[in-house]
């Protein structure tokens, strides 16, 4: 969605459109338009509703955690640079042998890929380990209710709003989701 101005008989308004509407991208979205200022509303009332039921949402989030940090743990770099560096000397040898060595060299790019994807995933669930903890750490420090719309709260907290005829799913950086009706 994309924030465009209508402007109505003189009146201008914000709103926001699926970007198929705006432009020519070959898709088509069949999502409603929704005025700027219901769509705020709307996650305002998401996160209070998160604030207000803050010993339901630190569970799930401890939950969250549970399944980030039991994700198979953070997985070690070391018994494939060790097999790395016995593969590079292996290759060495082979190649000053003049010996066939590309079943050696095809063995050490399949584990630099394997390495390099470890890493990723470490750092995404590293990623999602710091999302949760800002999440938990805002809602312990809340004691009040938002009243009124902070744009630099909401991309802190919010991943994700999905617009439909009757509702909107909102999606928090911890994992949490919460259904508004419109």
């Amino acid at each position: 969605m994309r924030k465009s101005i209508w402007n109505n008989r003189g009146k201008k308004s914000i709103v926001w459109r699926c970007v198929s509407r705006l432009e020519n991208t070959g898709s088509f979205c069949d999502a409603s338009t929704i005025s700027e200022d219901i769509l705020k509303e709307k996650i305002i009332k998401a996160i209070n509703l998160v604030i207000g039921e803050k010993s339901t949402f630190i569970a799930t989030l401890k939950t969250n955690i549970e399944t980030v940090l039991n994700e198979n743990y953070d997985k070690t770099t070391t018994d494939i640079d060790t097999k790395l560096d016995e593969l590079q000397n292996e290759l060495l040898k082979l190649a000053n042998s003049k010996s066939d060595y590309s079943d050696v060299a095809d063995e050490i790019y399949r584990l630099r890929e394997l390495k390099q994807n470890v890493l990723v995933e470490n750092a995404e669930r590293e990623g999602k380990r710091q999302r949760i903890a800002e999440m938990t750490a805002f809602l312990n420090e809340q004691s009040y209710e938002m009243e009124e719309y902070d744009e630099q709260l909401v991309r802190r907290l919010i991943e994700k709003v999905m617009v439909f005829d009757d509702k909107l799913i909102i999606g928090f950086k911890s994992g949490v989701v919460i259904d508004i009706e419109i």
